[in-house]
């Protein structure tokens, strides 16, 4: 057994990594990317992390091959990111030019069941499971990076990093799930063909900007200004470590029956409301402080015409509630269910047309200064991936930030995980505050480690 969470090194295999392209000749052309793709705030890695136990692992080889037949489909994913030629050079694309997926191939001493225990642990340490590109710029990584890390055990450790600016949630779970399908099925009949143009989502001509849009801020003139409060930048210049909080379905509906019967709401909407408040209660802020919630919000059946069945480019919108902190921190959720509501609500076909016209102009920006972004991965089918031989052990993210995750819990559907990096200093707070308002009898607090993670499961 580990005698600490920190993971033992991670032995790269000779000659690794190498490059997979797609197993026949691709169409050669530039991929346009959205207003929505090409947001500043998307440009970064999606990176997951699944544990596989011996029976349900497959072989690096296997992989390999599959991953190359199912690049024939997902192409521009084995490009690289560009700027467009001139007036556009603010503008990313793909340069879809076949040279591949970046694969790594790597050996570690430790168990499966020996890293499912720290499995809720993230640290530091897990970063070496995931092969890291020297690169001067973003635009120098490739779209995608694979590290297969077989364990003594005979399991491995799967991790991907997938572009943001090319696929969202969704789009990264379709793919995951169709390299599954070609690794299992051995054919390239995938359950759904991708579609690559974005061109569905283009700004209008001239641009109409219908709405006011507040999760988007421009430059302010003056950024010293004493009564500018940004509580990101806060966030920034502290040591963080994650916490981490599990919720049972019995404890999700406890959350819900503190709007009913007056407020009917979902169980996002209830644990993102319930996630903020704590959030906020546990910084303190100035009651008068008006302070923002960011969520992903997916827009493929909201447009007119509706956005078609495989498409993997950004398809996702940011809702954005908003709230005093005096009224938010209020005896109970109400406050914060409605201001959810009401974001999700206002995001129909005209509101997000506006929203793709707005974004034409560079300097806009999203608003991040006194906001909890909140990325929903629960149900997104991320823990069902199977390459044919069983589903995962553990899945998760390679590693936690201020950005908050919900997500999937293995073995159980309904249940949600949170998680999310907060200042040491308030990390007690902000465990007092997530788990004070579930009535159970029984709590099972953690402490922090000497990595400095924080552990919360709540149970039944």
């Amino acid at each position: 057994m580990l005698k600490s969470a920190e993971l033992p090194d991670c032995n790269l295999y000779e000659n690794q990594p190498i490059l997979i392209g797609p197993s026949a000749p691709t169409p050669k052309h530039s991929l346009y990317l959205s207003n929505l793709d090409d947001q500043k705030f998307l440009r970064f890695s999606i990176k997951y992390l699944y544990l596989f136990h011996k029976s349900a692992s497959v072989t690096p080889d296997a992989l390999k091959k599959s991953l190359s037949r199912v690049l024939l489909h997902y192409y521009p994913l084995a490009g690289r990111l560009r700027t467009a030629a001139a007036p556009d050079d603010q503008k990313l694309e793909v340069d879809c030019n076949g040279d591949g997926a970046l694969f790594a191939e790597a050996f570690m001493d430790i168990t499966a069941d020996e890293f499912l225990e720290l499995s809720r642990k993230p640290n530091r340490s897990w970063r070496k499971l995931l092969y890291r590109v020297e690169a001067l710029s973003f635009l120098d990584v490739p779209p995608l990076i694979i590290q297969v890390t077989s364990l003594r055990c005979g399991g491995m450790i799967l991790c991907t990093a997938i572009n943001h600016c090319i696929c969202d949630g969704i789009g990264t779970s379709q793919f995951l799930h169709a390299w599954a399908h070609v690794t299992a099925k051995e054919n390239l009949d995938l359950p759904i063909s991708p579609v690559h143009s974005r061109h569905v989502l283009k700004p209008r001509n001239p641009p109409q900007i219908a709405f006011n849009h507040p999760q988007f801020t421009k430059p302010v003139p003056n950024p010293k200004d004493p009564c500018h409060v940004d509580i990101f930048k806060f966030l920034q210049s502290q040591p963080l470590v994650p916490a981490s909080f599990t919720f049972s379905p019995t404890h999700l509906l406890r959350l819900k029956r503190q709007c009913v019967p007056s407020l009917k709401c979902t169980t996002f909407e209830a644990l993102a409301s319930h996630t903020w408040r704590s959030w906020i209660r546990s910084l303190d802020p100035s009651p008068s402080l008006t302070v923002k919630l960011l969520f992903s919000v997916n827009i493929r059946k909201k447009l007119c015409p509706e956005i078609p069945q495989g498409y993997y480019g950004n398809g996702f919108v940011l809702g954005c509630a908003r709230a005093h902190v005096k009224d938010l921190v209020a005896a109970n959720l109400h406050h914060g269910v409605k201001s959810v509501q009401a974001a999700k609500a206002a995001l129909n076909d005209g509101h997000v047309k506006s929203m793709i016209d707005l974004l034409e102009d560079k300097t806009v920006k999203t608003d991040l200064s006194t906001s909890l972004v909140i990325s929903q991965w629960a149900k997104l089918g991320l823990e069902d991936l199977d390459f044919g031989r069983g589903k995962p052990l553990h899945m998760g993210p390679v590693a936690s930030d201020i950005y908050c995750l919900f997500l999937p819990v293995i073995g159980d559907v309904n249940a949600v995980r949170v998680l999310v990096s907060v200042p040491e200093s308030m990390v007690e707070k902000f465990e007092f505050h997530m788990n004070e308002c579930l009535d159970y009898e029984e709590e099972n607090h953690g402490v922090a480690d000497g990595n400095g993670f924080m552990e919360n499961i709540i149970t039944d």
